[in-house]
């Protein structure tokens, strides 16, 4: 696995001090007010020789969130916990991006104060929440340009928290279905306006919270994870959407951004709209820079997918939450403990 413990340079800003980071998973342990908890500082403390940790899912604005007890950083006792943990991370030679986020319409009235959630189109889900007992998705209404322009703000003002936080940079979470990554797809964008009906359209939202970001706080501190396939929280993949992404992603190389991360549980799987490529391999088709790939790799294939050049980062979920020790024991080629999900029920 020497290949995974190498030293990577990010840009001129950010060396990695190996090719492995910690991807971002929700655990919903903050307070009531989205404050992050003293729990949450040794949990990243912990995992602080991968070369990059990128936090979980933290809103935005109050009415960004689809669950209880998330992070935010839009007020400053969030800022001020977030600091212990980065200041933690840092003492530990390590390095974190906080994952910025609005789930759109991946929510429900009652965590909007009866407020239906926004999206770009008004659609209607059917699922169960995840977390809440008995609760489900239903219907979204679709974001004015005013809200439109006031969450762009927002994102922007989410990186500048971030960095006052102590955070290395930020990753803008535009994938797994929520607001960004919502605007991407036709399944779920049947806007007629400058956001909607042409890839370029489409691709808008996503490039202007890029934009907004980058402006704020420096392109080089700026990553984004992106799931071009849909397959996940009721996306619909469609034919059309590889337009999107492709604009998308050849956009995206004009801002020479920190990195494009892959969003998907698995990326073994092929999509039919994406030419029968992985997630991954679509997104190398067309970005430049640095990709990190993520989604249930084993050691072997993401040694040997750094090795063939298919992405340069791998990003580890799930066994890093079974192993806190995960690059330790990688060095020194111990057994891994596997994961199982009543690990969630702890933060460690």
């Amino acid at each position: 696995m020497n290949l995974l413990l190498t030293e990577y340079k990010l840009n001129n800003l950010l060396t990695l001090k190996n090719r492995i980071v910690m991807a971002p998973m929700t655990r919903a342990h903050a307070t009531s007010e989205f404050v992050p908890t003293d729990e949450m500082i040794d949990y990243y403390a912990r995992r602080s020789a991968c070369g990059l940790i990128v936090t979980e899912g933290t809103i935005i604005s109050k009415d960004a969130r689809g669950h209880e007890n998330i992070p935010g950083i839009f007020n400053q006792a969030q800022i001020n916990k977030w600091r212990l943990i980065t200041d933690k991370v840092h003492s530990n030679n390590g390095l974190i991006f906080l994952q910025i986020w609005h789930v759109g319409r991946v929510s429900h009235p009652k965590f909007l104060n009866n407020n239906l959630p926004i999206g770009p189109s008004a659609t209607l889900m059917s699922g169960k929440i995840k977390r809440e007992k008995d609760l489900y998705y239903g219907q979204s209404q679709e974001a004015s340009l005013f809200e439109i322009n006031n969450i762009i703000n927002n994102f922007a003002i989410a990186a500048q928290n971030a960095i006052k936080a102590g955070f290395d940079g930020v990753e803008i979470h535009g994938a797994n279905g929520y607001l960004i990554d919502q605007f991407l797809h036709y399944h779920t964008n049947h806007r007629l306006d400058v956001y909607g009906e042409v890839p370029h359209n489409l691709a808008r939202f996503a490039i202007e919270v890029v934009k907004a970001c980058g402006d704020t706080i420096g392109f080089d501190k700026v990553g984004i994870r992106l799931s071009p396939g849909g397959y996940l929280n009721e996306i619909v993949g469609d034919p059309k959407d590889q337009l999107v992404f492709k604009y998308l992603l050849e956009q995206l190389n004009n801002y020479k951004l920190a990195y494009v991360h892959t969003g998907s549980f698995d990326d073994h799987k092929t999509y039919q709209e994406l030419d029968n490529l992985t997630m991954s391999d679509f997104i190398r088709k067309f970005y430049k820079g640095a990709v990190i790939a993520c989604g249930s790799y084993t050691l072997i294939e993401a040694q040997n997918g750094i090795e063939n050049n298919k992405f340069d980062l791998i990003a580890f979920g799930r066994p890093f939450i079974a192993n806190y020790d995960l690059v330790e024991k990688i060095k020194l080629n111990k057994k891994l403990i596997d994961y199982n999900e009543s690990m969630l029920n702890a933060i460690y």
